[in-house]
């Protein structure tokens, strides 16, 4: 690893493409501008890490896990037979964990 010392405004160059300037420090926390190309992911540790592991749950999945479309359409108008019609239809999970803070990149 290697471990370099900047001080407020100062800026390390990684490649041809990205720029880490030190924007700000407070007490025991650093704030950094990341300047890259869109192509170039930029997340925090924690963020990647969440990543990784809901593409590990994904991936998990098996096709037969999921109902083929024109079944899940038949079960939304009340036409499935293998579906009681007096039965509600089950509350929308919310897709909160799925989201990630965009603004943590500035370009």
């Amino acid at each position: 690893m290697l471990v370099l010392s900047r001080q407020r405004d100062e800026t390390i160059i990684i490649g041809d493409d990205v720029e880490i300037t030190v924007v700000d420090i407070r007490g025991d926390k650093v704030r950094l501008g990341i300047t890259a190309p869109r192509h170039i992911q930029v997340h925090r540790k924690e963020v990647y890490e969440a990543i990784k592991r809901e593409n590990q749950q994904a991936a998990k999945i098996s096709p037969r896990d999921v109902p083929p479309l024109a079944e899940q359409d038949a079960d939304k108008e009340g036409k499935n037979p293998n579906v009681p019609s007096n039965t509600e239809e089950p509350e929308q999970q919310s897709n909160d964990s799925h989201r990630t803070n965009h603004t943590e990149r500035s370009r």
